[in-house]
């Protein structure tokens, strides 16, 4: 029996991506993708030959079969998303849960996601926090907010730079005008930033420059 790995890829820094991550993309026999476009460039970049496959949120219920049998056939795989980890707030909890149903081993590789260095960056108290990542768009989104409004840990959330500035208004409905929060963007490229204040400076900020890049947003819990 194969196996399958979960491997890591930059968020925005190629000097992020590790040595090992490297070996064990040359040495599989398949490669599952997000976007074969973008990470074919990862993959070319780092003299990447091996098979690779399509597996994104709109087929990944059609394709998990086929994997499993291929790696209970003897072959191994790698999982990689666009940017970051596989499985947070992207495709990739079905291949393992099913891999682990059938007894596969799996391993995931230690590595790159956004909101680590973003909740670090910001500041705020990070013994305990809640990973929301995105927040439903329309059902669910205003009673989830609501059952936040008492959470004490940080809250960490990822969100669209368009629609930032509405998020940031929401949270202010939510937990208070004054509650201090961060905003880090383009994390590990060229252009990154963190701004920190409270949701109401974080909002006239973002009014006046509007955001770019892919968006963390990390909230403090209430206070005791």
């Amino acid at each position: 029996m194969g196996k399958l790995y979960v491997v890591p890829t930059p968020v925005g820094n190629l000097e992020d991506m590790t040595f090992r991550a490297i070996r064990i993309l040359k040495e599989v026999d398949l490669i599952l993708a997000e976007d074969t476009r973008t990470s074919g460039i990862l993959l070319k970049h780092f003299e990447i030959k091996n098979a690779m496959q399509s597996h994104h949120k709109f087929n990944e219920h059609k394709t998990v079969e086929s994997v499993v049998n291929r790696i209970k056939g003897g072959e191994t795989v790698a999982l990689i998303s666009d940017a970051g980890t596989p499985g947070i707030s992207d495709p990739g909890f079905l291949v393992v849960r099913e891999c682990v149903r059938n007894g596969i081993e799996v391993q995931c590789l230690p590595g790159a996601t956004a909101f680590v260095p973003a909740l670090v960056a910001s500041g705020l108290p990070n013994e305990k926090f809640c990973f929301e990542g995105f927040l439903p768009q329309k059902k669910g989104r205003m009673s989830r907010l609501k059952a936040l409004a008492e959470e004490r840990r940080t809250m960490v959330f990822y969100e669209s730079p368009h629609r930032l500035v509405k998020a940031l208004t929401q949270f202010t409905e939510h937990f208070g005008a004054e509650r201090q929060a961060s905003v880090s963007r383009e994390i590990s490229k060229m252009h990154e930033e963190t701004v920190r204040g409270t949701l109401t400076e974080l909002i006239e900020h973002f009014t006046a420059n509007e955001p770019r890049g892919e968006i963390v947003i990390v909230v403090a819990g209430i206070d005791d």
